[in-house]
């Protein structure tokens, strides 16, 4: 699995942003980062730095991939026709954990994750548990049958705290979801400004 901080909340201070748009974030009451000096903290970013910055902050919003991973992400971006920032996030968003977001099956990304590594997700009838599968317009995402009444994924389906988005289809009683399409950068509801050009100049250095 993934390796991930011991407190992904941590993130959102560090980051000076509300990474989820998470209602219970420490950010929405501490907006400053974490540590002895967190308040004080001043100093300005080089334009590296600000890469590095936006390259974290993508990076952790899609539930902390490792380096490698990310990387992979870009190049695949890059090899493909067409501009590599649209690109770049059009192969994020079709990550299975992703859509199982999206979907809203699981109330984070870390929980969609645990949610396919477990086992209970099936893409066109059969069982994947691979979060970083890439999803295409033609499957059919769903909950098996065993798994549909879980309370991880039932609670996350009544949650107000964001909006399926209009590129994926979800038929809620079922629990199957569809990718339509996939989404251009503006259409990704991100909760915090996400930079990803700035990602595509970290890496293409």
């Amino acid at each position: 699995m993934t390796k991930r901080l011991s407190s992904k909340h941590k993130v959102d201070r560090r980051l000076k942003t509300n990474l989820w748009g998470r209602p219970k974030s420490p950010f929405n009451s501490r907006n400053y980062k974490p540590g002895q000096h967190g308040k004080s903290a001043r100093g300005k970013n080089s334009d590296y730095g600000i890469q590095l910055q936006a390259k974290q902050k993508l990076k952790f919003y899609y539930g902390n991939m490792n380096e490698r991973q990310f990387r992979n992400v870009y190049r695949k971006a890059l090899q493909k026709k067409g501009n590599t920032t649209e690109n770049f996030i059009g192969l994020l968003e079709r990550r299975l954990d992703t859509v199982i977001y999206r979907a809203k099956f699981a109330i984070t990304v870390f929980a969609a994750r645990q949610l396919i590594n477990h086992g209970h997700v099936k893409i066109n009838g059969k069982k994947v548990n691979i979060p970083s599968y890439l999803v295409t317009e033609k499957d059919s995402i769903e909950i098996k049958d065993k798994s549909k009444e879980l309370v991880m994924v039932a609670g996350s389906l009544v949650s107000k705290e964001r909006e399926i988005p209009d590129y994926i289809q979800m038929d809620e009683k079922n629990r199957i979801a569809k990718l339509l399409r996939v989404p251009k950068f503006s259409e990704v509801p991100y909760p915090s400004i996400m930079e990803p050009n700035l990602v595509v100049e970290y890496y293409s250095r």
